[in-house]
């Protein structure tokens, strides 16, 4: 039963004036919205494209699976809502929620005696649970353990509890786990019995399948979350360490009383700002300090690199820091749209998983228009990303730059101008956050190329790596592609942790097949490969934006379409500003026969990634071709202009002969033939690999023999009859 709409409303007001709720200005906004809607009676009108158009304010052409704004944004305010509950709000009376799956909030009246009833369980259970003396070297020895009935009432309470989130199988995983070591059964707890005795998977289930890491993980997270909320004063505490599957049982030790604000919240390491001069540190310790830093200024800035090094197994990467935006309005609107630019931008850096953008908490230590020297050498950053924000009347002006810090040089500039009038001031920032994001540190931004023309002093290592791994891709040759390979595989050897290159070295195995770069006769072979370093790059990092890119394709490839598009659909909504990504994705798309959708993405992607966009735009000029826009698609092949890339010519020859240019589909057609002799005798498998659907199939065949390449006799016949067959089963 739903509490009072007073006390509802109180509640939100709560939240919203809380400053345990992390959320941004339109997070907020979002919040307010789909409270009212819900307690004014009108809660079936709260989906997707409402919230879009009323809220972030999207215009009527709005689709929700092109832009996944409200998925993330609601993603968001889940967290901030479970971190409240966790921190600020965990007394209040009234807890609302955003169930997964809806936008619909769910208000819901907290026991006011359940802090007395947590109590009175604790007491229950006391007689079978020692006590700290107990512990000590009481009556019961140190290091007791629960009997069985204690871990099967634990487990009970555990997934019988609303705060453990039943996410996937979590619930059955965690009761096979618990009950086969009670069972005396924990040598059998392995990765293949748990995927074929919990996730069902068939016997021929082998490590490359990464369903058991990945269930393990999560469980590990809901476990940790849930001794956090509802089981801080369970008597038994249920574990599963990380590097293994077997379950740990103790007693839980009661939880501490929190004392709102009793001491700072801890900052993470690379995010304290704290100058080292007023550090409290005893006299002869600072001397010395002092005395090294004279004497090592060059340690300042490459000590910290190293360091991250060492505990991440990561590489250095270059390091940004986003400033506060300095209000130069006069009116309440430029101080507003200032904090919640800054918040937008450091929502959409950190995705690019290329470089490392330091948090909140960095950046709100620092004032506007801070110096370069304090950000190289308080932090050791290599950029600083500043700007300001005007008003006069309706209209906003936002100048955002990008300085290098090593010497003070503006790297990169921009205007954007809007009007508050006719434009929601959210979704101005927003947009504008979204286009910084994109050209700063995308894989072809101003970041990328500044470091491939300028690199720091400091030995990159494998990150050089990732830069020449990009321009292998904006090249697409066959030269580039065994230099990229050679230098990933070594990358991979020194940092076994580094999910990018990982996730880099898989396309570059998939290219050895489908491009037939470079091809190896070891096993195993090149798809094999590709999906095995792509899955190791997930494992690594499930959020990895390169990652989720390489396994989409190297799932494509594999013949698993529909598991392809849903990791492609993931991957974009973890990061719909990384163009790379975004590109790829549409090129899936249309080649598995969404030639419009992958058109529009391809669209959205190649203004802003010009590094690599003649690969896009020869895919581009191909969805032309095949939505019948000929003149479109003679206009994009010219701008590809890959003389390298073998599979260019190709398309390039099919083109021009539908556009009734036959000199040129000629040329294109030798050329293409010269390159890669191999494809048009086993035109059929070339095109069946790329998930080209049939009718599709036969369309291009017949622009291959209209450029006078070779097509064996039948192939057009087979392609029917297979169809014909599949269809009738």
């Amino acid at each position: 039963m739903r509490p009072a709409e007073g006390a509802c409303r109180e509640q939100l007001s709560r939240i919203q004036q809380s400053t345990d709720f992390r959320a941004t200005e339109r997070e907020h906004r979002f919040l307010d919205y789909v409270v009212d809607e819900s307690l004014s009676g009108r809660g079936e009108r709260i989906k997707a494209y409402s919230v879009a158009v009323e809220v972030f304010g999207r215009n009527s052409t709005f689709d929700p699976q092109n832009d996944p704004i409200v998925r993330i944004a609601a993603s968001h305010i889940r967290r901030s809502l479970e971190h409240y509950y966790l921190t600020g709000g965990r007394a209040d009376p009234v807890v609302l929620s955003i169930p997964k799956g809806s936008y619909i909030p769910v208000f819901s009246v907290r026991a006011p005696t359940e802090d007395t009833a947590s109590a009175m369980a604790v007491d229950v259970y006391k007689p079978m649970r020692p006590s700290t003396s107990e512990q000590a070297g009481s009556n019961i020895p140190a290091g007791a353990v629960p009997s069985s009935q204690d871990v099967l009432a634990q487990l009970q309470r555990i997934v019988s509890s609303p705060e453990f989130r039943r996410v996937g199988r979590t619930g059955v995983f965690l009761s096979y786990l618990v009950e086969e070591a009670l069972a005396g059964r924990g040598h059998r707890i392995k990765g293949y019995s748990i995927a074929i005795e919990v996730f069902k998977r068939p016997e021929s289930f082998t490590q490359d399948d990464p369903v058991v890491r990945i269930e393990a993980g999560t469980l590990r997270r809901e476990l940790e979350r849930y001794y956090l909320v509802a089981g801080r004063n369970d008597p038994v505490r249920i574990g599963l360490p990380k590097g293994g599957y077997v379950p740990t049982f103790a007693w839980n030790e009661p939880a501490e009383p929190i004392i709102a604000e009793a001491v700072p919240r801890p900052r993470p390491l690379d995010q304290i700002a704290a100058p080292w001069w007023r550090m409290r540190w005893p006299i002869p310790t600072a001397l010395a300090v002092v005395a090294g830093l004279v004497g090592s200024a060059y340690w300042i800035n490459v000590r910290p690199m190293i360091d991250s090094v060492r505990m991440t197994g990561i590489p250095v990467r270059p390091t940004l820091v986003v400033a506060p935006f300095a209000n130069l309005g006069d009116g309440p609107s430029a101080e507003l749209y200032a904090r919640g630019l800054a918040e937008e931008l450091l929502t959409a850096l950190p995705r690019f998983k290329e470089i490392k953008v330091f948090g909140r908490e960095t950046s709100a230590s620092l004032s506007p228009g801070v110096g370069v020297s304090q950000i190289r050498n308080e932090l050791g950053a290599r950029y600083l990303l500043d700007g300001s924000v005007r008003t006069s009347g309706s209209r906003i002006r936002v100048t955002v730059r990008l300085l290098d810090t090593s010497d003070g040089s503006i790297l990169w500039s921009e205007d954007y101008e809007n009007d508050l009038q006719t434009r929601d001031l959210f979704a101005i920032q927003m947009a504008v956050a979204n286009k910084v994001a994109a050209t700063v540190a995308q894989p072809y931004g101003v970041m990328a190329q500044v470091d491939s023309a300028k690199p720091p002093p400091d030995d990159r290592g494998a990150y050089e790596c990732t830069l020449s791994f990009y321009a292998y891709r904006a090249e697409l040759s066959v030269e580039r592609h065994a230099d990229v390979g050679v230098c990933l595989e070594k990358a991979v050897t020194q940092y076994p942790s580094y999910a990018t290159a990982w996730a880099m070295l898989s396309i570059v195995y998939l290219d050895e097949e489908r491009f037939k770069f470079n091809s190896r006769s070891e096993m195993p072979p090149p798809m094999q490969r590709a999906l095995q370093a792509a899955r190791r790059a997930i494992q690594l990092d499930p959020d990895n934006t390169r990652g989720l890119q390489a396994l989409m394709t190297a799932l494509f490839f594999n013949q698993q379409f529909a598991e392809s598009m849903r990791i492609g659909e993931l991957a974009l909504a973890t990061n719909p500003n990384d163009t790379e990504l975004m590109a790829e994705f549409g090129t899936r798309l249309a080649m598995g026969g969404q030639w419009q959708r992958g058109a529009a993405l391809l669209d959205q992607a190649l203004p802003l990634n010009p590094g690599a966009a003649g690969y896009y735009h020869g895919t581009r000029a191909l969805a032309a071709f095949m939505l019948g826009d000929y003149p479109a698609a003679v206009a994009g092949i010219r701008q590809a202009d890959l003389q390298k890339f073998p599979l260019f010519h190709v398309v390039a020859a099919i083109i021009y002969a539908e556009a009734g240019m036959p000199e040129d589909a000629r040329r294109e057609g030798e050329t293409f033939m010269q390159m890669r002799p191999d494809f048009v005798p086993n035109i059929a498998a070339e095109l069946k690999i790329r998930n080209i659907q049939p009718g599709d199939q036969l369309r291009l065949i017949t622009g291959i023999r209209k450029a006078g390449m070779p097509v064996p006799d039948g192939v057009e016949a087979a392609i029917t009859d297979s169809t014909v067959v599949s269809d009738g089963h």
